[in-house]
């Protein structure tokens, strides 16, 4: 016996070996029991689960039980509409913002191509030009690092795909993955039939359900309505009757108005309110409350009635509406407050004689239990025409009465009348020299400030370049002030602070010039002064000196303290001057100049500055015309790989060399765009021009890889201008992948907020975007996390020091470790010297762009026409 068992016994080597067999046994059957718990649970999800939102997310949790699935959606093919429905979709980078799309869009991407084929895929990021061209596909959105995706079949019939991504490079799909989802789309189909059969099911009964109750409800309302309008057509007929017997005692008639109006609606406190002759004072002809048993007249105010009043409106006011007319100001506080302690409901209606409201017909109730109705306010305004009707009358049959009585004293009137218009004849005369007189003061003189106006200072000046040219010895200046931040203080206290500003300002230039000097005020915040005979320069330099300084002074107003400030053109009158509005148009130009140095100063005229001034505005209109006959010079300038000197992408720019004034610097090129407003237009131009190049080189076969354009920020500030570059790539024809736009940061410092929408949406267009300029702005780290930029261009300050300074060195290499995790590419701009080629290769730089490396080349314009 003992021989037989050992005869099988295993030895120890044996064992070792059978171990990993078992151990991949286990794990076998660990699996097989997860997808037979996994399949349990989703065919319970059927029975459990009644909407689709919340069948989604657990079948979301069951994937991901067995795979990464931190990325994952579902799609459902509509061949009806021919739209792709993405039942459920979560993802870390692409935002799903359309829940449906047009199944032509997709139908050449991954998606497409399981709903298409009716097979599973397995995308690898390293293998994607592979994949691409093997599945012939184009690649939307952001792309994954793997992908597996399985088509959902309802028989043979593929209805959806259900796909799990993800962007991390440290995790990794295996081929029992995909056998899992594989296995577990054969099940979820029935599972999602199941959940939307018994959704529409209990969708029906409820819709049905409700159906029959309103229609029971809509035939019991008949039934009343009906026994309303009976009760209604006899109290109307009763109200009629009460208006054409009238006779005598108004208090009757109202008090029977009551007792019928009770019947309608309840009306256990009732009250009917007049304006007396003056309309100043309210008064109750009839009063009926179970509170208070009388009332007396009182003055208008900010109570119920007086609200009617106001309005002419028929008004239905509970607790709710009275405290919204309290917070209006339209109702005293201490009547709403009373209103709501007795929860008053409150119905009023307009009494219109004569076409004028006369009064106000009113009932309420105390307490919650009685509530009124628009039923009832419609009610009300129809009994308030028939009380009106009967006060005409009274007042009709009152007015003949005083007509009598005041034809007697219109005598007397007139007498007295003619008495007092000779004594106004004489007034008026007297009255008519004072006016003339204001009037020629009011045409020379500013009104706000009471300072001569441009009138009077223009003949003043007129008068003093006339002496000039008799006597040249006589000294005249002209100081043209300009206030700052007065519209700010206008915009932000109000016009009457500005008002008070002005003239504040007036009395404290008047205080720092002497007596025969003029102040004047031609405008806005624009002041003149005439300095009359002074001796030297420097005395005027001193008077423009005291005003800057008086000006800087704090301002107190509405009880804020602001601060201003004044720049001041100066001009001498000199004997050439003609007319004064030489001489205003020469201090303003220097009051120009002192602005653009920096405010709070003054700048002395000299005719350099009028040469300068025509020298722009020329300028301003050459830019027009070449921009118009596109008459500049376009320059390519290559992004250098540095480690095989192949080519990233190519830089495009254009110059302008004028005819008269020859090369115009950049700074000074995009200035002139930027007064003239046409950097928009600028920017486009360079786009077509890029794009027309992409276009014939691919005709050529020698086509760049990309083209880059800068762009201006003000492109993203509107969707419509965004909206216009991507119309733009598509009337073209090329595709989005070749073109690049760079942004420059200090254009993002000033508009940040409102431009990563606009980004957003280029970069899901497929566009390569890339911060230019990184480094020469404020908070320059904050793009890198918040903005989707492709590349990264380093300041060409930055490399310029290198390799001397280590510093600059240490932070580029801090921004390409910062860039692994980002997901962006560093590019190093300005690479004029060999030392700086050396100094970015030692760490590694990939990227850069420069002299050394390859240097722009000018452009052949002439296959680049229209």
């Amino acid at each position: 016996m003992s021989s037989d068992s050992t005869q099988y016994e295993l030895t120890e080597e044996e064992l070792r070996e059978l171990i990993p067999q078992l151990q991949q046994l286990t794990d076998k059957y660990k699996r097989a029991e997860r997808v037979q718990k996994a399949l349990f649970d989703i065919s319970e999800l059927a029975s459990s689960v009644s909407h689709l939102n919340r069948l989604y997310t657990a079948i979301h949790e069951i994937i991901a039980d067995f795979m990464n699935a931190d990325n994952f959606f579902v799609a459902f093919y509509e061949r009806d509409n021919n739209v792709v429905d993405f039942a459920y979709f979560v993802d870390e980078f692409d935002e799903q913002v359309i829940k449906q799309l047009p199944a032509e869009k997709l139908m050449d991407g991954m998606t497409g191509y399981i709903l298409r084929t009716g097979d599973h895929l397995f995308f690898k990021l390293d293998e994607e030009e592979r994949f691409a061209a093997e599945h012939n596909l184009q690649m939307y959105g952001s792309k994954p690092f793997e992908l597996l995706g399985v088509p959902l079949k309802r028989g043979s019939q593929v209805i959806g795909a259900m796909v799990v991504q993800t962007y991390d490079q440290g995790v990794h799909y295996t081929q029992e993955d995909l056998e899992v989802l594989l296995f577990v789309s054969q099940h979820i189909v029935t599972t999602v039939d199941r959940v939307k059969n018994r959704e529409l099911t209990e969708r029906t009964i409820r819709e049905r359900t409700r159906q029959l109750r309103k229609i029971n409800d809509d035939l019991q309302e008949e039934i009343l309505e009906r026994q309303k309008v009976e009760s209604l057509q006899q109290a109307l007929f009763e109200i009629s009757e009460l208006a054409a017997n009238l006779e005598g005692d108004m208090t009757a008639f109202f008090s029977s108005l009551h007792d019928i109006l009770a019947r309608l609606i309840s009306a256990p406190n009732c009250f009917i309110s007049t304006l007396d002759d003056e309309r100043e004072n309210l008064e109750f002809p009839y009063f009926s409350d179970t509170l208070h048993e009388q009332i007396e007249s009182r003055p208008l105010g900010l109570g119920l009635t007086e609200f009617v009043l106001r309005t002419g409106q028929a008004e239905l006011i509970n607790p709710p509406r009275v405290l919204e007319l309290a917070e209006a100001g339209e109702i005293d506080v201490t009547v709403a407050q009373n209103m709501l302690n007795s929860a008053n409901s409150w119905l009023g209606s307009p009494l219109v004689v004569d076409g004028e409201i006369a009064g106000v017909i009113a009932v309420q109730t105390y307490g919650k239990s009685a509530k009124y109705t628009a039923r009832d306010l419609e009610l009300l305004r129809f009994v308030s025409h028939h009380i009106a009707v009967a006060m005409e009358r009274k007042r009709s049959t009152e007015a003949i009465q005083r007509y009598n009585q005041e034809l007697e004293e219109r005598v007397t009137a007139r007498t007295v009348e003619l008495d007092r218009a000779n004594k106004f004849l004489k007034q008026q005369i007297e009255e008519r020299k004072e006016i003339e007189l204001k009037l020629i003061h009011d045409a020379h003189h500013d009104a706000l400030t009471d300072l001569p106006n441009r009138s009077m200072f223009t003949s003043r000046l007129e008068l003093a370049i006339a002496s000039k040219q008799r006597y040249t010895d006589n000294n005249f200046a002209v100081l043209f002030i300009d206030l700052d931040r007065f519209k700010v203080i206008n915009d932000t206290l109000g016009h009457h602070a500005g008002d008070e500003f002005l003239v504040e300002v007036a009395r404290r230039i008047s205080l720092c010039i002497r007596g025969h000097d003029l102040l004047a005020r031609l405008g806005g915040d624009e002041f003149v002064v005439l300095l009359d005979n002074f001796d030297e320069i420097s005395d005027v330099e001193e008077v423009a000196s005291r005003i800057i300084s008086s000006i800087s002074d704090p301002f107190l107003l509405d009880g804020r303290e602001m601060y201003s400030g004044a720049s001041i053109g100066i001009a001498h009158l000199e004997a050439y001057y003609q007319s004064a509005d030489e001489v205003l148009r020469d201090a303003d130009a220097a009051m120009y100049q002192a602005k653009t140095l920096g405010r709070g100063r003054y700048v002395m005229f000299d005719k350099s500055m009028r040469d300068r001034l025509i020298e722009e505005l020329e300028l301003e209109n050459e830019f027009r015309k070449a921009l118009r006959d596109e008459a500049f010079d376009y320059f390519l300038q290559p992004v250098i790989d540095l480690n095989d000197n192949s080519t990233l992408y190519h830089e495009m720019y254009v110059r302008w060399s004028h005819p008269s004034y020859g090369k115009i610097a950049r700074e000074q090129f995009r200035q002139v765009a930027e007064h003239a407003g046409l950097t928009l237009d600028l920017d486009l131009f360079q786009l077509k021009k890029a794009c027309k190049a992409l276009e014939d080189w691919r005709k050529d076969n020698n086509s760049p890889a990309r083209v880059a354009v800068n762009v201006s920020i003000n492109h993203l500030l509107q969707s419509s201008m965004v909206n216009k570059l991507i119309t733009l790539i598509e009337q073209y024809n090329i595709s989005p992948q070749e073109l690049v736009l760079e942004f420059d940061e200090n254009d993002l410092n000033r508009r940040s907020q409102y431009i990563l929408p606009a980004i957003k949406k280029l970069k899901r267009a497929g566009v390569t975007l890339v911060l230019d300029n990184f480094g020469s702005g404020l908070a320059s780290l904050s793009y890198l996390f918040a903005y989707p930029f492709d590349f990264i261009k380093i300041d060409h300050r930055f490399v310029k020091s290198l390799p001397r300074s280590q510093r600059n060195l240490k932070l580029i290499q801090s921004i390409m470790l910062i860039s692994e995790h980002l997901r962006f590419t560093v590019i190093a701009e300005g690479v004029d010297s060999q030392a700086q080629f050396d100094a970015l290769s030692e760490i590694e730089c990939q990227y850069g762009q420069g002299k050394v490396l390859q240097p722009a080349k000018i452009l052949d314009v002439s296959t680049l026409a229209g």
